[in-house]
């Protein structure tokens, strides 16, 4: 059913503006045997971004042991480098940090990384999550640029205890995740929360799509997606200087993860 009210009509041009893909081919292969390792998770992903042209898409590098530390501690670091996993997760953090870097200076940018990270808590991590990729980005930001003060919404469907556990004590970060029974009660908590929401330097977005209808939460539709996207662009526009991006974390039914990452970059860009 259509949702109402909701002011998608889109502008041809303004759906073509560019938009940085952070993303690695290593993203495409197995690292683990949980449902965000699936091997071809994000291939219908990567195949539908890459048929737009109007999408550049950058290669990242692993995230430096300084940048990991800044989230996680010493311990929780070599843990995970006894695993396999740990390339892809340092690549996935390095991506992280690239789109961070873009955004800081306007450049929109979205992480098509995995594994994924809002479960990483600064000395220990579960659900499919090894490293925080937001905390990892933020705090790279807070070391390196005048960015402190940010927004965060995870609109995943599982709480990203991680996110809260490494930046709450900081003061500086603002998290919500948005929990409702319909999509209209949905937006609504998201555009009043931003409505409120205190001056920050830049938006950010744990972006989980297994909230989306077809995957394990069955409530958003590509139109809300596409609304979430518009809300933190024009909440960017207006309160931080354009400043926005975006990383992803859930989402496992890989044909709908695909559409409904489109139809949020349709909003978002």
């Amino acid at each position: 059913m259509p949702l109402k009210n909701l002011n998608l009509i889109k502008n041809t041009d303004e759906i073509n503006i560019p938009m940085k893909i952070i993303f690695h081919k290593a993203f495409l292969k197995s690292y683990d045997h949980t449902p965000a390792g699936d091997q071809n998770r994000l291939l219908p992903s990567w195949k539908l971004l890459k048929s737009d042209p109007s999408n550049e898409f950058i290669e990242p590098k692993p995230a430096a042991i300084e940048c990991l530390e800044r989230a996680h501690t010493k311990s929780q670091i070599e843990e995970i480098k006894k695993h396999s996993y740990y390339k892809t997760a340092s690549l996935s953090a390095g991506a992280a940090i690239k789109c961070a870097d873009l955004a800081k200076d306007g450049i929109n940018s979205f992480g098509l990384i995995r594994p994924p990270g809002h479960h990483a808590s600064r000395d220990s991590n579960w659900g499919f999550c090894y490293f925080n990729n937001i905390a990892v980005s933020l705090l790279h930001l807070r070391a390196t640029s005048s960015i402190k003060r940010a927004f965060i919404l995870d609109f995943d469907l599982h709480e990203g205890d991680g996110n809260i556990n490494i930046l709450s004590p900081f003061h500086d970060y603002e998290i919500l995740n948005p929990d409702a029974s319909t999509e209209e009660e949905y937006l609504m908590i998201v555009e009043n929360a931003l409505k409120n929401a205190q001056d920050c330097d830049i938006i950010v977005a744990s972006a989980g799509f297994d909230q989306g209808i077809g995957d394990w939460g069955n409530l958003l539709s590509e139109e809300s997606y596409d609304k979430i996207g518009r809300i933190m662009k024009e909440f960017s526009l207006k309160r931080c200087n354009g400043r926005r991006y975006a990383l992803l974390e859930g989402g496992y039914n890989s044909e709908r993860l695909a559409l409904n990452i489109k139809a949020f970059l349709d909003g978002f860009r």
